[in-house]
């Protein structure tokens, strides 16, 4: 019998269809569990069900949440449950409490540990002992970077469940060579946005504080001041971003230097524009699929040195790593590999590479796998019931059988 493994995640979740999809090929059952839209799960026979959270929100209307998790998984009766996300991490073992393993993914810390502002530094410890209290009903947990490991380890966050190093969800690399063949000509795109001999610095995400938009748009002058056909292309959503969002005249304030595209689905090809990859995060990442994405392009990477953007880059190698909130050294950065395009060239062939051979999604999903089965057969040291689940799955199988 396919063991059934729910996915539960944040409204993002539809990005992870392909990891779900190789699960499913692997002889999963797969059913996700989004805040998200449905839609694109159904276009890909994905089965999903539906809850709702405030992502801004802090505190109140949790229980509720939590209530209709525990609702939604007793209809669903997995074997066993994948979180990823802040909120979906803390909220679905305390829906399971210790029922069904449950294995969770730290896919960033996130603002909580990224932002200097007071509302974050006062979350901190609350945040501390939530993660230490879901540990006790958590079967294992999953960390896409070093350092999200470390942290969890050093304040003793793990309880008695399994700790795996996992670099992100993987990225589909098949699928995203298609896009790519896909897409119309470079020379078209570029005319259509009126981008035809330009030098493009591309960053695509959330256009927000913690995304480092301040800081690249701060880069912009220092850069044109060097290299005056240059152009910076931003590509995702900002005004559905909430109190984090970069205000529309920030956006605006470098007229036709600054292209702002908006949340779009073509981004494979939009990529084959490109000739830097910008990504100034201030924000404690997972491994960010944009890098990946932007490897796969070949092109040269400038990120922040920020946990799991060191995980991809590798400064002088197939990119340049700086401080974060630092404009000149972001801008000398671009700088150096638009005067170097040979340079540039090498180390983008290098950024492909490394997602070919570290991030591909087969060998994410291999990782997991094993950390599943394990998961259903193993009895943790926390003696929580998850030994039971065989005899479950027996049952299950003869119930079947009889109808």
């Amino acid at each position: 019998m396919r063991p059934h493994l729910v996915c539960v995640g944040g409204e993002d979740h539809a990005l992870r269809i392909p990891f779900l999809e190789e699960l499913r090929d692997r002889g999963f059952q797969v059913t996700a569990v989004s805040s998200g839209d449905e839609a694109p799960f159904l276009r890909h026979d994905i089965a999903h069900r539906s809850y709702g959270f405030d992502r801004f929100a802090t505190g109140s209307g949790k229980a509720g949440t939590v209530r209709t998790l525990r609702k939604l998984l007793a209809e669903l009766r997995p074997d066993i449950v994948q979180s990823f996300d802040t909120k979906p991490n803390l909220l679905t073992p305390l829906a399971v409490r210790g029922q069904i393993p449950v294995i969770r993914t730290i896919n960033g810390l996130g603002w909580t540990f990224s932002s200097r502002a007071p509302r974050a530094l006062a979350l901190r410890p609350i945040f501390c002992g939530l993660q230490w209290l879901v540990s006790f009903w958590t079967a294992a947990t999953v960390f896409q970077n070093r350092d999200d490991q470390a942290f969890f380890q050093r304040y003793r966050l793990l309880g008695h469940g399994d700790a795996r190093l996992i670099g992100g969800s993987g990225v589909d690399v098949g699928s995203f060579t298609a896009a790519r063949r896909l897409a119309p000509p470079t020379a078209q795109m570029r005319e259509e946005l009126g981008l035809q001999s330009a030098e493009i610095v591309m960053f695509v995400g959330r256009l927000t504080r913690q995304k480092g938009i301040p800081t690249l748009l701060k880069a912009v002058p220092k850069v044109l001041a060097k290299r005056p056909n240059a152009r910076f292309v931003l590509i995702g959503p900002w005004q559905s971003e909430g109190p984090f969002a970069v205000e529309e005249a920030e956006l605006q304030r470098h007229g036709s230097n600054v292209v702002v595209l908006g949340k779009r689905q073509d981004v494979p090809a939009l990529l084959g524009m490109a000739d830097i990859f910008a990504f100034p995060t201030e924000y404690r990442e997972g491994i960010p699929r944009v890098l990946l994405e932007a490897g796969l392009a070949e092109l040269p990477i400038v990120a922040s040195s920020m946990p799991g953007c060191s995980d991809v880059v590798e400064d002088g190698w197939n990119g340049y790593l700086v401080a974060p909130r630092d404009p000149d050294a972001l801008a000398n950065r671009i700088v150096d590999l638009l005067a170097d395009r040979p340079l540039a060239r090498i180390m983008g062939s290098r950024s492909a590479a490394v997602v070919r051979e570290r991030f591909a999604l087969p060998g994410i999903v291999d990782q997991y796998c094993e950390l599943y089965r394990h998961a259903l057969t193993a009895r943790p040291g926390s003696g929580l019931p998850y030994a039971a689940m065989a005899k479950r799955i027996a049952n299950r199988r003869l119930d079947e059988a009889r109808r």
